[in-house]
């Protein structure tokens, strides 16, 4: 593991050898040849789920082209036609990053942390939008992690090497924590995923005693809080739900990666998905049980306001978003 002296050294390595899977992930760099996104202004949106308030905080967007890779398993003609269907741009996807913060009584809970410093001119807008909001970052008391792709973890730390969120506890799940600090398994790995495995040990090498906490799967890790193992997108991904006074929220993560696709047709399989199997099926459990619970939703990349309800619609879900 890394310590505090050679943080920054290896970090720089690791930005130069391997941006593309850690510091600055691909789909979180624009193509500048298909123009900037636009960010909505504000970046947050503010929903009720019973006695708690769920706060959409957009990191940012980027934009990337859409080729072949993009989705592994079918022809990009049904890919683009899919997209056209919804009025969507056939030639560029649009991945937005969106934490959320729960804030139930005197708990702030920030639910994964966006790019943080290491993105694009688009993205790292996280403590703007939390201060727009009316918070700050010594207000956050638990941070929880859904996995540790660099857009969900990257903004733990900054450049310095100085903690966000100093007073804060970060939970993580135990099994997505076993995986990426297993140096058995980062030897093994192909060198282009070793930036990744660089990127976990630069953004949790020597956290404070009592800060990092990793939690077992199907856990409360807070009051109203528990939960979900959802594997496949990586060996650990965790989503979360919350309820409140009879009401529920669904942090979902990146259980799909763009609706518009994969929950459109969810045996489709990102790129992104580590074991593309595993994700297709837990995806379509999991969007099935949110649509027969009447639950909200939040999705990490999602369209803003990235909140709203999963309705079915053909062989798989739509997604529609909070008025």
């Amino acid at each position: 593991m890394l310590n505090r002296r050679t943080f920054l050294g290896a970090g720089a390595a690791a930005t130069t050898a391997y941006a593309a899977a850690s510091f600055v992930p691909a789909w979180a760099q624009n193509a500048p040849n298909f123009g900037t996104p636009t960010l909505p202004n504000p970046g947050f949106r503010r929903a009720k789920v019973g006695d708690v308030e769920v706060i959409a905080l957009l990191d940012g967007v980027a934009r990337r082209p859409l080729g072949e890779e993009f989705v592994k398993n079918a022809p990009l003609a049904e890919v683009r036609a899919l997209l056209a269907s919804q009025g969507l741009s056939t030639d560029y996807i649009d991945v937005p990053f969106t934490p959320f913060l729960i804030v139930a009584g005197g708990r702030r809970i920030l639910m994964d942390t966006g790019l943080g410093e290491f993105g694009g001119p688009t993205t790292g807008k996280l403590l703007a939008q939390l201060s727009a909001a009316g918070f700050q970052p010594g207000d956050i008391d638990t941070v929880l992690i859904s996995h540790y792709h660099g857009d969900h973890i990257n903004g733990l730390r900054n450049k310095a090497g100085e903690f966000v969120f100093a007073k804060a506890k970060v939970m993580v799940p135990a099994a997505e924590h076993a995986f990426w600090m297993d140096d058995v398994k980062m030897a093994a790995a192909p060198e282009a995923m070793k930036g990744a495995f660089n990127n976990v040990r630069r953004t949790f090498a020597q956290m404070p005693a009592g800060m990092l906490q990793p939690f077992e799967a199907g856990v409360e890790v807070a009051p109203g809080i528990r939960s979900i193992a959802a594997y496949g997108h990586t060996p650990g991904h965790t989503l979360f739900q919350l309820q409140s006074a009879g009401q529920s929220f669904f942090y979902i993560a990146d259980l799909t990666n763009v609706p518009a696709l994969f929950a459109r047709n969810p045996d489709w399989a990102v790129t992104f998905d580590m074991d593309a199997e595993a994700a297709r099926k837990v995806r379509r459990e999991m969007f099935q049980r949110i649509v027969d619970s009447k639950a909200m939703v939040g999705g990490f990349h999602f369209p803003f306001p990235a909140l709203g309800r999963m309705a079915p619609s053909g062989q798989g879900y739509a997604f529609q978003p909070a008025a």
